[in-house]
């Protein structure tokens, strides 16, 4: 087999080692047969619910419930008992981030801790989602009593309505968790990976439907509107993969006494995008929350006052104004958690590390910080015209085939399929230079 030494593997050698290597051909059939199992607990479906009652409830549930449905892969919709899916885990894992920003104990089990601190956060995540899923599951039947079927007790329907639904998502936590330490990739982005590519076919067969029924003005459009998802497509990529690289210089040491190590010069990458897809996820919660609360209260104040947040009513530029200035807050928000200048700055001067023209320490501090505002406030801008261009593109061109295929699911593929491929690439390395050791 030809092996490219020196550079990233080709897509042969991938195929080939793919093909010849025992544990990647273990690693790929795991992670495919247990995201099978999670396809199919979803379409298992919970007993005692009125089907076609449950359906009404679903269109008048506003946008918040269909965008959660991507990320179940349509299991809120068909209520089986994998309906919440990953999203109590996912719900978990920011709490858990938010927590460790707020809290000495939890910042130092990551931080000073070593693994068995890592081991003990993902312990106390687990039972956060176990509680979240219970809340999330107890509202859930609360809402579901008024579909149930004639004859069951509201108590034993809200009971076992929650232990279904509960017991589901602890298991497509636990298969997530299988699937990132004997599989490929992260299993529970690689769920909603699924999830969000299980309803394309969908669209994609209303798409083709709406393109043989219509004019030649609704073809223009459907034409205009995946000219724009590609050219989005491609922006998400740059922007997951941009990131702004500071020269950082080490100094000389002394070994053995005489010699010495003479300075060596790299860089600090400080990514474009530090919040990832969390700040649309934050800002489409926002902004969908009073729409779905006034639809399920049926409040004609709160309905009125949610109206100017839909996109779909007569001021979307509003909706866009505030969806925009949301993603830009949420994205400074949850950079500042995610990226520390003063730790960065104290860990380069513990490391004998500096950045050229800038004194160690404090002055560090402040320069970071500086250089990461202004990425923030970049990709901010980018991120919030990444997620409102498409769906300006499908007010303009009225087709409405991929609604709730935004920017976020967008986001989210493109990033998992990244990280996945980059995961791949990385075995394949190691397992090229395991042969050159053993000849």
């Amino acid at each position: 087999m030809l092996v490219s030494r020196g550079r990233n593997p080709s897509a042969g050698e991938i195929f080939s080692q793919l093909i010849l290597s025992k544990g990647l051909r273990e690693r790929v059939l795991i992670t495919l047969g247990l995201l099978l199992v999670v396809r199919l607990g979803i379409y298992i479906p919970v007993p005692g619910i009125d089907r076609i009652a449950f359906q009404d409830f679903l269109q008048r549930g506003g946008q918040l419930i269909g965008f959660l449905d991507i990320f179940t892969g349509g299991g809120i919709s068909t209520l089986g008992v994998f309906a919440l899916g990953i999203l109590p885990f996912i719900n978990a894992s920011i709490i858990i981030q938010l927590l460790t920003a707020a809290l000495p104990q939890l910042e130092e089990l990551q931080k000073n801790e070593g693994e068995a601190g890592r081991r003990k956060i993902a312990q106390i995540t687990r039972y956060v989602a176990l509680g979240w899923g219970v809340l999330q599951s107890a509202v859930f039947a609360l809402i579901l009593r008024q579909y149930a079927t004639p004859g069951i007790s509201e108590p034993v329907f809200v009971i076992q309505t929650t232990l279904a639904l509960v017991t589901g998502s602890m298991v497509v936590m636990w298969v997530s968790e299988v699937i990132t330490e004997r599989g490929i990739g992260q299993g529970a982005s690689l769920v909603i990976f699924v999830n969000i590519v299980a309803t394309l076919p969908k669209a994609l067969g209303s798409t083709i439907e709406l393109a043989q029924s219509g004019d030649r003005s609704t073809v223009g459009g459907i034409v205009v509107l995946v000219l724009v998802f590609l050219v989005t497509i491609i922006g998400i990529i740059f922007l997951q993969e941009g990131n702004r690289r500071i020269p950082i210089v080490s100094a000389k040491r002394q070994v053995g006494g005489t010699s010495l190590l003479s300075a060596r010069q790299s860089y600090l990458p400080l990514k474009l995008n530090a919040g990832g897809v969390m700040p649309i996820i934050f800002a489409s919660a926002v902004v969908f929350l009073p729409l779905t609360i006034a639809n399920i209260t049926g409040s004609p104040w709160l309905i009125t006052a949610a109206s100017y947040l839909n996109p779909n009513s007569s001021t979307p530029w509003l909706y866009a104004l505030v969806y925009f200035a949301l993603i830009c807050g949420f994205a400074y928000f949850y950079a500042s958690l995610t990226v520390n200048p003063v730790d960065i700055a104290t860990n380069l001067k513990r490391s004998g590390v500096a950045v050229p023209c800038v004194r160690p320490g404090s002055a560090t501090a402040r320069y970071l910080g500086a250089v990461q505002n202004r990425l923030t406030l970049l990709g901010g801008l980018f991120l919030g015209a990444v997620a409102i261009i498409p769906s300006a593109v499908e007010g303009a061109t009225q087709v409405r085939t991929f609604q709730g295929l935004g920017a976020t699911s967008l986001l989210i593929l493109v990033g998992v399929a990244i990280d996945t491929a980059k995961q791949v690439q990385t075995y394949v390395i190691s397992q090229r230079y395991e042969g050159m050791v053993r000849q």
